[in-house]
């Protein structure tokens, strides 16, 4: 039995087109699996550690040796707390509106406690390594549209450029995605835009 965690990054409720994309993956993939457990955590409700001086002072004395205060232990129990859950899915779908040309800050929040040496990922003399070893499903929405490759992608596009890195980092290699975009160009391209993501979605449910 697989653990599949649903990471929602949208506050948008019915009115998320990511959400809505990661929604019938996520019923497609239940039907197929019905013994794997789901889970879901959106980014928007957590009660995410803040990642203040008290809180990092833990994590330097853990890179270099040094012991820490239980009061200092207690406030990055928050953290370990949040990467046990992540690295005990097996299977990560994210929902991922795009926000300014980036993800929503709250994810970057996430992320951002995620990613600590020693638990996501190592650091030594031949570089870098990342410790997660889960698949990852991303539905991604854009009001623009920003094509695979190009400038457009270059330049502005920094929602997936950012996220699949940070992903590939901690080692999360495996990582395939869906778009609805352009959501912000009328109804036709619109609906033609979900049609599309969604018949994509539901390709890559079926081998997920």
């Amino acid at each position: 039995m697989s653990r599949l965690l649903y990471i929602q990054a949208s506050p948008r409720g019915e009115r998320s087109h990511s959400l809505a994309l990661a929604d019938a993956f996520v019923a497609a993939y239940r039907k197929l699996h019905p013994k794997d457990a789901v889970e879901t955590r959106n980014v928007f409700q957590m009660n995410l550690p803040a990642l203040d001086g008290e809180t990092l002072a833990v994590k330097y004395n853990i890179m270099h040796g040094e012991p820490s205060s239980d009061a200092e232990k207690a406030r990055w129990k928050a953290v370990e707390e949040v990467i046990a859950d992540f690295k005990a899915a097996d299977k990560l779908v994210f929902a991922v509106p795009m926000w300014n040309f980036n993800i929503p800050y709250a994810l970057k929040h996430y992320l951002d406690v995620l990613c600590q040496p020693s638990y996501t990922f190592s650091a030594g003399p031949e570089g870098y390594k990342g410790l997660c070893a889960a698949k990852a499903f991303i539905a991604y929405s854009r009001g623009g549209e920003y094509p695979a490759t190009g400038a457009a992608q270059d330049i502005w596009n920094f929602q997936s450029t950012y996220l699949e890195f940070q992903l590939r980092f901690i080692g999360i290699t495996d990582v395939q995605s869906a778009i609805v975009q352009p959501t912000l160009k009328g109804p036709e391209a619109l609906q033609k835009a979900k049609d599309a993501a969604l018949a994509k979605a539901l390709e890559i449910a079926a081998t997920f």
